[in-house]
């Protein structure tokens, strides 16, 4: 294919990804269970309307599961799969790639190493194959091998410089200490120095299997094409994983503010307390709960009391992050120094207020309207439909969770949001992580924090991404 209609697929390519399909309610869509012959499940909605095939997935086994000293070796792999595979080295196999005008990509984060392939229908095949050749085959070629771990290596040395990364990490150091989801998931300069070839291989064999895998498709194929492409693309996999389990592990609850010392005008502040997991029953009140505290944007009551009453502020918002084996309630503010311990009081008073008053009628009225209404703008073309559709099965729950989760959400009383605000709602329990140089009075007219008042953690900075 030539250089110009190389270019003329990708660009149509590009533009049909995020081709709207028909805006339906979400539990208008046919989701099917796909099994192949060789036992391969998949989540399938054969959506004939865009001429894109949309495939995500996700194996269990992620950055928390990196040897001891090798932080950083699943993010390494998701970077390298793509970088030949097969008989075709990195340049031939982006060409194949280019050719098609497929696009495919990998990450890692703590729990799970992730694919995603998007093609253009008549190509389907062809890059079916690709992505099998990359997850069976890969080359791991020296050069490869050493442009990615550059790459890296200077991501690292950025995210040493960005105060939102330093607090996120900091705050997960200060949260499990030495378990695995305060490791370094992007890896340190030392991790990624330490990987070799063997150890790339290693995690491909052990980790990318079958019986660890989720698989969501989108995009015009049938069951019956979806099951032979299944065993041809993930057939040759092993069996079972060998990946260790994570254990499970709690936030730290003595409510300590860690300070991190750097020259800058504004603080960012991370905090969190302990959250609730997605089996819990308490989940989806506790969801509906974090909207009306800080997940709703300008109609939540932080943003109300330290943005809107008091310009504290630009924005601020908390959120539920269940992970497989911990659970958090976490928020984040940028603030002025000067105002940073005038923020944090605001924040532990809005906690104990919602704690000790739960929401109003109208509150929860409002907070189902938008749950419920916006839940159907998450299935807007095929990509987010697959998303989605992965999501569910990585929660454990079943094919009509689309069905049955907005009544979930309408079967929320007040009651229930008091219940799970006492439960999780505890200010003296808030951990805390600030870069910056922050006065932690709660009075606007305190003076600005100094070095001596909050030296920074020994060895400086920490890394990691989370």
């Amino acid at each position: 294919m030539g250089g110009l209609d190389r270019h003329i697929v990708r660009a149509a390519l590009a533009a049909l990804c995020f081709c709207f399909v028909a805006v339906l309610p979400a539990r208008a869509m046919d989701i099917e269970r796909v099994v192949s012959p060789g036992g391969i499940e998949a989540w399938l909605v054969q959506e004939d309307s865009v001429p894109v095939v949309v495939m995500e997935v996700a194996w269990k086994g992620g950055s928390a599961t990196d040897p001891e000293g090798k932080a950083g070796l699943a993010h390494m792999v998701s970077g390298l799969l793509d970088e030949g595979a097969g008989e075709l080295g990195s340049a031939e196999f982006q060409m194949r790639m280019q050719d098609i005008a497929a696009r495919m990509s990998f990450s890692a984060d703590s729990d799970y190493f992730n694919g995603t392939l998007t093609t253009l229908a008549n190509h389907r095949d062809e890059a079916f194959d690709l992505f099998a050749m990359a997850i069976s085959e890969p080359r791991f070629d020296e050069d490869a091998v050493e442009r990615i771990r550059g790459q890296i290596a200077t991501s690292i040395a950025r995210n040493r410089q960005s105060p939102d990364w330093i607090a996120s990490n900091g705050w997960y150091k200060a949260a499990f200490g030495n378990h695995p989801y305060a490791r370094d998931g992007d890896g340190t300069p030392e991790s990624i120095a330490a990987i070799a070839r063997d150890d790339l291989v290693a995690y491909t064999k052990k980790a990318l299997a079958r019986d660890n895998l989720k698989i969501a498709v989108v995009g015009p194929v049938t069951p019956s094409e979806l099951r032979a492409l299944l065993d041809r693309t993930f057939g040759a996999l092993p069996q079972e994983a060998e990946v260790p389990e994570i254990p499970k592990v709690e936030v730290k609850k003595d409510g300590e503010v860690t300070v991190v010392v750097r020259d800058f005008p504004q603080s960012i502040v991370m905090f969190g307390v302990e959250g609730v997991a997605r089996e819990d029953p308490d989940f989806i009140p506790a969801y509906v709960m974090n909207y009306v505290l800080g997940g709703g944007s300008f109609s939540s009551r932080l943003t109300e009391e330290v943005r809107e009453k008091r310009g504290l502020a630009y924005s601020i918002g908390t959120y539920l992050y269940p992970m497989d084996s911990a659970a958090m309630l976490l928020g984040q503010v940028g603030t002025k120094n000067e105002r940073v311990g005038q923020t944090l009081s605001l924040i532990r008073k809005e906690m104990a207020r919602m704690a000790e008053e739960g929401v109003t009628a109208d509150q929860l009225d409002d907070a189902k309207t938008y749950l419920t209404g916006s839940y159907p703008l998450r299935f807007t073309s095929n990509r987010s439909i697959a998303n989605q559709l992965l999501g569910i099965q990585i929660a454990g729950y079943g094919i009509d969770y689309v069905d049955n989760r907005n009544a979930l959400i309408e079967a929320v009383t007040r009651e229930d949001v008091a219940r799970v605000a006492r439960r999780l709602l505890k200010p003296d329990e808030l951990l805390v992580t600030i870069v910056g140089k922050p006065n932690l009075s709660p009075e606007p007219e305190g003076l600005p924090a100094t070095d001596d008042m909050a030296p920074p953690p020994p060895g400086g900075p920490t890394e990691g991404h989370h």
